[in-house]
């Protein structure tokens, strides 16, 4: 009997999927009675298709306990002047929080946050009305503004949803950050302690979701 699997499964299957390294973003299809009927896969043009396949195949066994059938497996290639140089690939780039500015004018406020990214400044920009939880999602979405300019295009991240909660004694910032691609969207979280301010604690947050993507998602 095919396995019957959650939609929080799924989430954890296409985000196990995604720490494969020729794997870029990964998509499972199931039917209304939660069984999977399709697997879409978008991978460098590194590793042989049939491999690939198998690595799929292995790494659900081994995680999830769940047996596929290869044919349900569809695997989309990148073109080959996709693949990172071998100098130029960073796992576990890291961007640095060089400045974060808000520019109240009347009932709008002007979001600017400059992160360095392995050497590089980028500013990436947001406006919005001044309010309390505007001025969040404006300051996750100068975040990726400036992400974005680092990928220069190549990926898209949209914002979902950012805000300051009370575990205990402490605030938390918590953000949920979208990758969007051509096989659909994959949903990521991150979240940092309330240390300097609301704002610094939302760019480390948003920062924390995509992070373990960004080495994975440069082009050359």
């Amino acid at each position: 009997m095919e396995p019957v699997v959650s939609p929080a499964i799924i989430s954890e299957m296409e985000e196990a999927l995604s720490q494969v390294s020729e794997i870029r973003a990964a998509r499972v299809v199931t039917s209304p009675a939660g069984h999977i009927d399709e697997i879409h896969v978008l991978a460098l043009p590194s590793k042989a298709p049939k491999q690939l396949v198998r690595d799929i195949e292995s790494t659900l066994m081994a995680a999830f306990g769940i047996a596929v059938d290869h044919k349900k497996i569809s695997i989309a290639q990148l073109g080959q002047e996709s693949v990172p140089q071998a100098e130029a690939v960073k796992p576990h780039a890291r961007a640095q929080i060089k400045s974060i500015n808000a520019e109240v004018v009347g009932v709008y406020v002007n979001i600017g946050v400059a992160l360095e990214l392995e050497g590089e400044l980028f500013v990436g920009k947001a406006t919005g009305p001044a309010s309390r939880t505007g001025r969040e999602r404006l300051v996750a979405e100068a975040t990726l503004d400036a992400i974005a300019q680092y990928l220069q295009g190549a990926f898209t991240f949209a914002l979902e949803d950012v805000e300051i909660i009370r575990l205990g004694r402490e605030s938390v910032a918590v953000s949920c950050v979208v990758l969007v691609t051509s096989l659909g969207e994959q949903a990521f979280a991150g979240s940092a302690l309330v240390r300097q301010n609301d704002k610094d604690s939302i760019v480390r947050a948003t920062l924390d979701a995509i992070n373990r993507r960004l080495g994975f998602l440069t082009t050359t």
